[in-house]
């Protein structure tokens, strides 16, 4: 195996290098939203994968150049084999040069965790969808630099070496396709449905089963066309540091989400989680109004807590005892269409674990079930309509290093077969008011409705 590092020529948005290895099998764009987002950083693109890892049902399918098998072990297990050996050191200031990106769903914690089955499955046909990645272009906007990287685990890679450095040097425009919206986007429950299910929580809260419970409606539509424009739309009206677009062979994912859930490098592991959120104003005095309401908000403030403590157990579980600190608490951060309260965890990573342990170990994200985690899921599965499949999930990286960075899959958007499908939801604690919390909802989503409105079969 030999390392390649190249530098390339630096391009301020990334979507455009993309937009000339869009088509190819399984692309990836992790996007970190700049120039739009100012704390975005680096973006990773890649596509071609030489193995995939595609899990559903009981067995995973394990497909490697054209070669086909099919395994009922722990999915984590398979790709931490398919990973190993963990041999290549960090490259100062490169986050990824080679390795595992793609998601994991919500459900695949029924993998490791006892939950009932009350819901039918979505129609997403993977609980994990994975694929090994010899290269990537990583490109960092604060030293305004870009590398094309490979560990050289496939011998393909040095056979097209010279076409992706020319490929991946242009930025002149490509052809674009067009996409429409063919059918209005429309939620599942209905606003009655809602108010039943939020006080059936309440109810659950001060019978002492729960604390918070993160309930979430589904919207649903079609589209058809090219999703890569949607995604481009989609990054202007809502421009996020850990978006995302992949696209697999069965499932498209438009990911525009705003929360980081694992980072690990060289043994450091991060959380940031999300709780507390005010919508924005274009009025500026409004706009700092809502934000120092959130800020100062006693039912905000008490939620956020609660995720700090339930991930400072989870991470407790993986990271050396003492090393796990809270040295952020209640930041406010602003986006695009809200302001959201940001906490940070962090801990250093026992020397007999990885990357795979900690997800186990965190999966899924504790902002986006509630506390405790495992009765809060079992309350969700009861009270949503139907299986959450990659939203509230994690899309993300693991690197041949041992590396990681992950999402928090929510404004996230997901479509198989011109079937149109998102989510978007909020913490509901004993002093949460049903009004304002649907209305969070709507809040969340309001960039998506608009990203896509702007190509409806009307206008």
């Amino acid at each position: 195996m030999t390392r390649r590092i190249q530098s390339l020529p630096y391009h301020q948005d990334s979507a455009d290098l993309f937009e000339h290895i869009r088509h190819e099998p399984w692309p990836v764009f992790l996007d970190s939203g700049f120039p739009m987002v100012e704390q975005g950083r680096y973006d990773i693109l890649t596509s071609s994968p030489y193995m995939t890892l595609v899990k559903r049902g009981g067995e995973t399918e394990i497909c490697e150049h054209g070669k086909r098998w099919f395994s009922t072990s722990d999915p984590l297990v398979l790709l931490r084999e398919a990973l190993a050996p963990d041999t290549s050191e960090p490259v100062d200031d490169l986050p990824f040069t080679g390795g595992a990106l793609g998601y994991f769903s919500y459900d695949l914690a029924r993998q490791w965790e006892r939950l009932p089955s009350l819901n039918p499955a979505t129609d997403e046909p993977a609980e994990m969808a994975i694929g090994l990645y010899d290269w990537a272009l990583i490109v960092d906007h604060h030293e305004q630099a870009s590398w094309l990287v490979s560990e050289g685990r496939d011998e393909q890679t040095a056979g097209r070496w010279a076409s992706l450095v020319n490929t991946l040097s242009r930025t002149e425009p490509v052809s674009r396709g067009e996409f429409q919206l063919t059918r209005p986007i429309q939620s599942d429950l209905t606003r009655e449905r809602y108010a039943e299910q939020f006080a059936a929580i309440q109810r659950y809260i001060r019978d002492g089963d729960c604390y918070q419970v993160n309930f979430a409606q589904r919207f649903q539509g079609r589209v058809r066309g090219d999703l890569w424009q949607a995604y481009r739309q989609l990054r202007l009206t809502n421009p996020a540091p850990f978006s995302a677009f992949y696209e697999t062979p069965f499932l498209s994912i438009l990911s525009s989400s705003p929360e980081r859930f694992l980072h690990l490098r060289q043994g450091q592991v991060q959380t940031r989680p999300i709780k507390g959120t005010s919508r924005r104003s274009s009025d500026t005095e409004t706009d700092k109004r809502l934000r120092d309401e959130l800020r100062s908000s006693a039912k905000d403030l008490a939620e956020n807590l609660m995720i700090v403590d339930l991930l400072r157990n989870d991470l407790g579980r993986v990271c050396r005892p003492g090393s796990v600190q809270v040295p952020q608490l209640f930041e406010i951060e602003s986006f695009a269409r809200v302001h959201h309260m940001v906490s940070t965890i962090e801990g250093q990573l026992e020397t007999d674990r990885d990357a795979l342990d900690l997800l186990r170990a965190c999966f899924p994200g504790g902002s986006i079930t509630g506390t405790p985690k495992l009765r809060a899921m079992e309350i969700i599965e009861e009270l949503e309509d139907c299986r959450r499949g990659i939203y509230c999930g994690s899309i993300g990286y693991i690197g041949f290093n041992g590396g990681m960075d992950t999402n928090i899959a929510i404004r996230t958007i997901t479509v198989r077969d011109g079937s149109l499908e998102f989510w978007a939801g909020g913490g509901i604690v004993s002093d949460s008011k049903e009004a304002a919390e649907y209305q969070e909802t709507l809040d969340k989503s309001s960039a998506i409705f608009e990203a896509f409105a702007m190509r409806d079969s009307e206008g």
